[in-house]
């Protein structure tokens, strides 16, 4: 009976591979396990990419951090900035004040030694005529002694 048995599933399988049912049901199995797998690797690569997301957004947080540090940086220098202008200006006339004082004493120094070149360059001329009259006195006593002397 086991022959019989074992004969009729034989033949029973031989007639679903004929008529196609065996093929179908296989493929739809095939068919199964590849949407399957498919589905698998969907979620594997998600799974990938979460940590991708996870650095994407600390990254971003990161950025927006840094954005909002330079922005209360730019707030602070300009804080400091307007703080400090009126002492700027102050500095600013005390330097225009030294530099004023300071070309006044040029031009007073400028203007005494003017005068003083004046006074030597006089001085050098009265020098000078006063030797030209000498050497003219001498010349002459010169002339008048060598005319007296050959008498």
């Amino acid at each position: 009976m086991n022959k019989l048995v074992e004969f009729g599933r034989k033949a029973l399988f031989y007639v679903r591979v004929l008529s196609g049912y065996e093929e179908r049901k296989i493929r739809n199995y095939r068919l199964l396990l590849e949407k399957r797998l498919q589905e698998a690797q969907e979620k594997k690569a998600a799974l990938r990419r979460l940590p991708e997301q996870a650095v994407l957004a600390e990254v971003r947080q990161m950025v927006e951090q840094m954005q909002s540090l330079n922005q209360k940086l730019e707030e602070t220098e300009t804080a400091i900035e307007e703080y400090f202008k009126p002492i700027d200006n102050q500095a600013e006339i005390l330097m225009k004040m030294q530099l004023d004082g300071e070309e006044r004493k040029m031009k007073q120094m400028m203007q005494a030694m003017k005068a003083e070149a004046l006074v030597e360059k006089a001085e050098a001329e009265k020098n000078a005529n006063a030797h030209h009259v000498e050497t003219n006195q001498h010349n002459q006593e010169k002339e008048a002694s060598s005319k007296q002397q050959p008498l």
